[in-house]
């Protein structure tokens, strides 16, 4: 049997759950060696509308967006503009004078003051103390989910820096809302919009032309709907038509649309140690950075939104990385040492896997009830239980085509 029919056997977890009605469709890519092995389009990008999955289809890629504005910050490290031990209140004073829970999950008016300011680092790595509304518990939670993503980013930083932190900076690592924070901190050092600082720093020179915070208005028919399973059924539309302009507060944590190819491009990137197709982004020690565990032993003792997470596994910039491939097999799937990731809360997901010299990409569009599926959503699993193994056993099957 060719490559190609040994291949195909990774679609079939996929097509079930879309035979089902569970999952309106995906597109999956494979590549190996420079060369692109198999795409996948199983599908409709729009169930209602009779519109298939396409290898051009957009997609909301969530977190995904994270190790792009990562990326796009550690260009100006490179330059000397910035530094991971620079305190971040040198830029956003909105984060001067932190205080600390006294307990996790306590009264926000019962603090102790930071011992020191979050650094950069803090924030490539979410060891700042700043949270998510579904990382923290309690009234810390409550305030994290009242606080408006549509204001201005000076104004939504000032609410954010208003309120406790959940631990000391650089104490232990609570996913937040770092990333986004970082895209301000950019915006500040360069005087204009994170859409802008990341075309040109990123998006422009890797040549991914359908990566933004936006949607050219004769690009939306390409976007994938997003559904939201419910009771056995997908229910239709569940964020509604996409921005065509960009947006007052570019998110650069959780916000960015993209296609499988212009993602591919950026990982690619990544592996190669910074360069693609002749054209240097980033230094060689920039990626070695954040393809490096940073995390300490007792650090990945916590648990991760409620799971193991870090079993055989690290954290670089914003990258869980491999340590252990046998350890990190038992709950993630294959990937060899060094293996890097980071998906997104919508079922999008990837890995690069150097050893192997494998890049494998593999999106969907399904809405999460993050408060009580964060753990398995952020994991790069879609989010109820009759969709959980979807994506790892197109992973699984990848690998075992390819006898790796």
């Amino acid at each position: 049997m060719n490559l190609a029919g040994k291949l195909a056997g990774n679609q079939a977890s996929i097509q079930e759950a879309v035979d089902a009605g569970l999952l309106s469709g995906a597109v999956t890519l494979a590549w190996q060696g420079g060369r692109v092995l198999q795409v996948n389009e199983l599908g409709r990008r729009d169930v209602e509308a009779d519109m298939p999955m396409q290898r051009d289809t957009i997609f909301r890629i969530a977190s995904m967006s994270k190790p792009v504005t990562v990326a796009a910050a550690m260009t100006l490290v490179d330059e000397g503009k910035l530094a991971l031990t620079d305190p971040v209140t040198r830029w956003l004073p909105e984060l001067e004078n932190m205080t600390v829970l006294d307990t996790p999950g306590g009264p926000l008016d019962r603090t102790h003051p930071a011992r020191r300011d979050i650094t950069v680092e803090d924030l490539m790595t979410h060891r700042s103390g700043l949270a998510y509304f579904f990382s923290v518990v309690g009234p810390l939670a409550r305030a994290y989910g009242r606080i408006s993503a549509k204001q201005d980013p000076g104004a939504w930083l000032a609410e954010l820096g208003a309120l406790p932190l959940e631990h000391q900076p650089g104490e232990r690592l609570t996913y937040s809302n770092s990333t986004d924070v970082l895209g301000i901190l950019l915006e500040r050092i360069e005087g204009r919009s994170l859409q802008d600082v990341l075309t040109e720093r990123i998006l422009g020179p890797l040549g991914m032309p359908d990566t933004a915070f936006f949607v050219a208005p004769n690009n939306r028919g390409r976007v994938a709907t997003m559904y939201k399973l419910a009771d056995d059924a997908l229910s239709h539309d569940a964020m509604g038509p996409p921005r065509t302009t960009p947006p007052p507060f570019c998110m650069g944590g959780a916000n960015l649309f993209s296609t499988a190819d212009d993602y591919l491009r950026f990982v690619r990137m990544l592996l190669a140690g910074g360069e693609i197709d002749g054209v240097r982004v980033l230094s060689e020690d920039a990626v070695r950075l954040m393809r490096t565990d940073r995390l300490t032993p007792e650090q990945k003792k916590h648990p991760f939104l409620g799971m193991p997470f870090w079993l055989g596994r690290g954290f670089g910039l914003n990258l869980s990385v491999v340590t252990d491939p046998a350890k990190s097999r038992q709950l993630f799937g294959p990937g060899g040492l060094g293996t890097f990731s980071w998906p997104g809360a919508y079922g999008t997901w990837w890995q690069a896997d150097p050893s192997n010299d494998l890049i494998l990409i593999y999106l969907i569009q399904n809405l999460p009830n993050l408060g009580a599926d964060a753990a398995a959503a952020v994991a790069g699993n879609t989010s109820l239980m009759k969709l959980q193994s979807v994506q790892p056993k197109f992973v699984r099957r990848t690998y075992a085509a390819l006898d790796l």
